[in-house]
């Protein structure tokens, strides 16, 4: 009974037809060069590997202890043609898929703009690459298209045989863009931009998906990827015309928000550089870009009003992800201080954020960036923050008289 329960499992078996194994029948050229990367790499091993097995196969049979007729060599330690065959075809085969793997990593390269829509079929010189950008939320993909002024999520189209531009983001935390019949997975990272180009050269209905874990909407971050005729691509984005809605970054705020099982939504317009706000971090109003503060970094910095400025600037995962696990303020931990300091830190830090708004409210956005704040020496700092007690932007006194002593500043 133990040796027929294996074919039990057999009726199993008659299920394996209906998988469908995408990565090694896809429907985009990227993916079939990629799909044949690896049915080389494999083959090339299996010149290795199925000669080995063989033999171990073939020397356990051959040496049993119940074959008396085998040849018993003791003294037997060296062969020159059997150690070339050892040495000479592992090391044939290293060659051979380091030269695939260069030429592949090269070729394939995501940021490489496309030479050809299809094995003998070069890219129009008139053709225009179809630009999407892509930015991870949680949990749920948000496509705009730039070139049609239209978003959507949790549905990707595009036209058979037109190369397609992502350039991707994310963002809160790490994500991987991946649709197996289209091309391979990037990654989604936030505050940078990832590119992919790609083809679809198939009409069809095709999944892509999250490849990385990102928490616990993970296993429902998936969407829709349609492969149409133009004709058919341009009666979908007609489609998303038609809905009423729009996104602009109140909208897209209120999307950014952790959220599970989404639905296709569509948006007839969108917010002009919506996606740069999103991958500069300052879609929030208010919120100072990184590219403005790696652009003032690069010139030196602002001194101390860089402090001022970028200070409620900064980048809180938390307000983006949902309460934090300690709630919304300032958590600290016991181990480390009484419960008396820890009152007095709490207190301490609600009277800065009093302050700071205080201090936010008597200059423009404009004059903290540009560095107004400052006064100059011997002048009165213009948003007088020295009522507030902030220790970093003090009052500057003026000059002291003829016969007065000169005041000391530290």
């Amino acid at each position: 009974m133990r040796r027929l329960r294996p074919l039990l499992l057999l009726p199993l078996l008659a299920l394996l037809p209906g998988c469908e194994a995408v990565v090694l029948s896809p429907a985009g050229d990227i993916a079939a060069q990629q799909r044949d990367l690896l049915v080389w790499s494999v083959v090339l091993m299996l010149i290795i590997v199925i000669p080995v097995m063989a033999m171990v196969i073939f020397f356990a049979w051959k040496y049993r202890e119940s074959n008396k007729e085998a040849r018993y060599e003791p003294d037997w330690d060296h062969s020159t043609h059997l150690e070339l065959v050892i040495w000479a075809a592992p090391l044939l085969i290293i060659i051979c898929l380091g030269a695939i793997t260069w030429s592949g990593t090269h070729l394939l390269d995501p940021y490489r703009p496309l030479d050809r829509v299809n094995r003998g079929q070069a890219i129009a010189a008139d053709i225009e690459p179809l630009q999407v950008n892509v930015v991870a939320l949680d949990w749920k993909w948000l496509f705009i298209y730039p070139e049609y002024g239209i978003a959507t999520v949790n549905e990707l189209a595009a036209p058979v045989d037109r190369p397609i531009r992502f350039h991707i983001t994310s963002s809160g935390v790490m994500n991987s863009f991946y649709i197996p019949a289209l091309a391979g997975q990037i990654y989604a990272m936030p505050g940078m931009e990832t590119k992919l180009h790609a083809v679809i050269n198939h009409p069809g209905e095709y999944v892509g998906f999250s490849a990385n874990y990102s928490g616990d909407g993970f296993s429902n971050m998936r969407f829709a990827f349609h492969g149409l005729d133009q004709a058919g691509f341009d009666q979908w984005v007609a489609g998303v015309r038609a809905d009423s809605k729009g996104l602009d970054r109140e909208t897209y705020l209120e999307l950014e928000k952790p959220s599970e099982k989404v639905p296709v939504l569509h948006y007839a317009s969108v917010d002009e550089g919506l996606f740069d706000a999103v991958l500069n971090m300052c879609v929030e109003p208010g919120k100072m870009c990184m590219g403005e503060m790696m652009a003032i970094d690069k010139k030196g910095g602002l001194g101390l009003t860089a402090v001022h400025a970028t200070w409620p600037l900064v980048h809180d995962k938390y307000a983006r992800r949902g309460e934090a696990v300690l709630g919304s303020g300032e958590s600290y931990v016991m181990a480390v201080c009484t419960p008396l300091e820890a009152e007095k830190a709490a207190v301490d830090a609600a009277r800065r954020r009093q302050e700071l708004a205080l201090q936010m409210t008597r200059s423009t956005p404009s004059e903290q960036i540009m560095g107004m704040g400052l006064a100059r020496p011997g002048q009165v700092a213009r948003t007088e923050v020295a009522a507030t007690g902030w220790p970093f932007a003090s009052r500057i006194p003026a000059p002291a008289a003829a016969d007065a002593p000169a005041a000391s500043q530290s």
